[in-house]
């Protein structure tokens, strides 16, 4: 068979397979059309699985002799030459969209300008155009779309069920509403309305109004010349998929996984196994450094220095996260809906930075009773000596010259601790790294230590009251967190033992992953591993922590070089130093049904206020529950 130049009509439609992959990417096209004419106002409907839109907005319009070039295929108002593409200012660029979905769909246009006396409309039957008619219309522009793919029944059969379509729909709306906090939406499916966003002030007050949940909070980065502004949710609200990051580049909604994974990093131990954050990131760069012209829909982008964007997006998320916004300086605990893991402090600027973990505390929804403080005092000092029938005090005498637990102390108890489970597999060993009797001092407006001990319960709770609630502290829990942040900090710090080998240890990896690993050397060397090329394919490595076994080193290390190739960044060195320091603090502290007393116990609540994120242990389990009093009332049948 010879070669054919194919006709207009089949390259529309090919291509139409690309732009147009289902309804929701019609509209995204349609609705950034809208944003380019300067729309302040969005209205959306559709009907039948998208295969009939519509789209209405008060842009400026088009004059009746761009009505009929606007359908064709490469024209456009917004490049003209090639240099353009890199200093785009409009979402739409291609000249593509309008052509290719006016090839597989009945077509309706109708504008007008301001100051024109009459709008002007044309339809296009799958590409065929009628002549321009004068109508009545007022100023902007309004698609109407229907019959989608009626000429393509092979792409029809492939649109999935309607309410399938129309999720995607409202997705993408969500998506360019949220990317446009100036611009009123109003969403219409089946003729109903569905959502209507009036415009903001900014993007966190829309993000609150689209993902319905208050409040959020906003973290802003940069690096370079790559600029990340976050709105997100506390770690206790949380999604069951990746479905509510929303990330956007030079203000288009985009996916990539880099920058998910940026995400995911900056709540890495705040979130359980099946939990995602929901948050919305924007990435601005100076168009030179960032390829928008990758694919057809614009969904995916291209940087220049993929490593800055991730950094930048991992630090606006941490640089709040790390502060626990949610719980107030009054000492007030926010209203918080879930549990989950929990995590702590880093410097994204520096990928050899770490930190910990940590959550906040569950509440109750209704309206807390005020109670009179005077009535719930415990003062009597009988309250301090309650007896149990198992107490049994068992804490070396050197702990009370402790006034902080020091790190070679939790070492030395994780150590005897494992070593004694290794000899006695079928024993429990109830020794553990003591809480000081000696008086810790207190951090000034520290929510912990202003709970008002009155004792123990089971011998695992320590039982509190503040204010309009008591609050139920689980020691082993508190304690592992107050052990995980020190065993941290002494390896951010420095304060551990390196291990020099006597001859490094080869690890073979891809030439692409040792290449980036060796970038980041010097980052690495200040993590304590110090590593350097033994071949094009190999890495070796010269020294590194001593509590760090070598099995793990090699797999580490491994996955930290994918990471870097895949995503331009990685955190995994951090990762497994962080689930060793949480097996060593869990090992090394207080257990359930280990007696302490009421000193012990202040001074536990005491250390754990000054950790930002001391309210769930290292493995996401939560620190403390609340009882508020009008609970109590209600129960007794004091309040109805």
């Amino acid at each position: 068979m010879s070669i054919q130049v194919l006709s207009p009509e089949v390259v529309d439609q090919i291509a139409a397979g690309e732009v147009v992959e289902r309804p929701a990417h019609l509209v995204k096209e349609l609705v950034e059309n809208s944003i380019d004419a300067g729309a302040t106002r969005v209205h959306v409907e559709f009907f039948d699985g998208g295969r009939i839109v519509k789209v209405i907005d008060n842009g400026k319009g088009m004059s009746p002799e761009d009505l009929p070039k606007a359908l064709d295929r490469f024209a456009t108002s917004k490049i003209s030459k090639s240099d353009d593409l890199w200093s785009l200012k409009t979402f739409g660029f291609r000249g593509e969209a309008l052509a290719s979905i006016s090839s597989v769909s009945k077509m309706t246009l109708t504008t007008r300008r301001k100051g024109d006396e009459q709008a002007y409309q044309l339809i296009s039957e799958y590409g065929k155009k009628q002549p321009i008619e004068r109508v009545g219309g007022s100023q902007g522009t309004t698609v109407l779309m229907e019959n989608l793919f009626e000429n393509m029944p092979a792409r029809l059969k492939f649109l999935k069920s309607d309410a399938a379509e129309h999720t995607a729909i409202k997705t993408t709306l969500k998506a360019m509403a949220l990317a446009h906090h100036d611009v009123e939406f109003r969403i219409q499916e089946n003729s109903k309305l569905v959502n209507f966003w009036t415009a903001c002030k900014d993007r966190k007050e829309r993000a609150e109004q689209i993902l319905e949940i208050k409040p959020l909070f906003v973290g802003e980065a940069s690096r370079e010349y790559v600029k990340a502004y976050a709105v997100f949710a506390d770690p206790h609200n949380v999604a069951k998929t990746a479905k509510n990051i929303w990330l956007f580049a030079q203000n288009r909604w985009v996916q990539d996984r880099s920058l998910q994974a940026a995400v995911n990093e900056a709540y890495r131990s705040l979130l359980m196994h099946g939990e995602f954050p929901i948050a919305a990131v924007w990435v601005e760069t100076d168009p030179e450094y960032i390829d928008v012209n990758i694919h057809p829909t614009k969904s995916q982008v291209k940087f220049h220095d993929p490593s800055l964007a991730f950094r930048a997006v991992a630090g606006a998320l941490r640089g709040t996260l790390e502060k626990a916004p949610w719980i107030q300086q009054s000492g007030q605990l926010r209203s918080q809906a879930q549990f989950g893991e929990a995590g702590g402090t880093v410097d994204y600027s520096d990928p050899a930075a770490t930190y910990s973990s940590a959550k906040g505390l569950p509440n109750f929804a209704a309206a807390p009773v005020e109670m009179p403080k005077e009535n719930l005092a415990f003062n009597d000092s009988t309250f301090k000596t309650t007896q149990f029938q198992k107490k049994d005090f068992n804490f070396p005498a050197s702990s009370v010259q402790q006034n902080k637990t020091s790190y070679q102390t939790l070492m030395d108890a994780a150590e005897s601790r494992q070593n004694f489970s290794n000899q006695n597999p079928d024993m429990e060993e109830t020794q553990s790294t003591p809480i000081s009797n000696e008086t810790v001092a207190p951090v000034s407006g520290g929510y912990w230590s202003s709970l008002e001990v009155l004792g123990q319960a089971n011998l695992t709770y320590i039982v509190t009251q503040h204010r309009d609630k008591m609050v139920f502290v689980d020691q082993h829990a508190a304690h592992e967190r107050v052990a995980y942040e020190k065993l941290m900090n002494a390896w951010k710090g420095g304060k551990i033992d390196i291990q020099d080998f006597l001859f490094p240890l080869a690890i073979d990896m891809s030439p692409e992953k040792v290449e980036g690993l060796l970038l980041l050397a010097k980052d690495i060397e200040r993590l304590g591993v110090f590593i350097e090329p033994l071949g094009p394919g190999t890495v070796g490595v010269k020294a590194a922590p001593l509590f760090i076994k070598e099995s793990i080193l090699g797999k580490v290390l491994d996955r930290m070089a994918t990471e870097v190739v895949d995503q331009g960044g990685s955190y995994s060195l951090e990762r497994a130093v962080g689930d060793i320091c949480a097996t060593m603090a869990c090992h090394s502290v207080v257990r359930a049904g280990q007696a302490l007393s009421i000193d012990q116990m202040k001074n536990l609540l005491r250390e754990m206020d000054h950790f930002p994120l001391s309210s769930f242990c290292p493995h996401g389990r939560p620190v403390s529950v609340e009882y508020p009093f009008y609970k109590l009332e209600k129960d007794f049948g004091r309040i109805v």
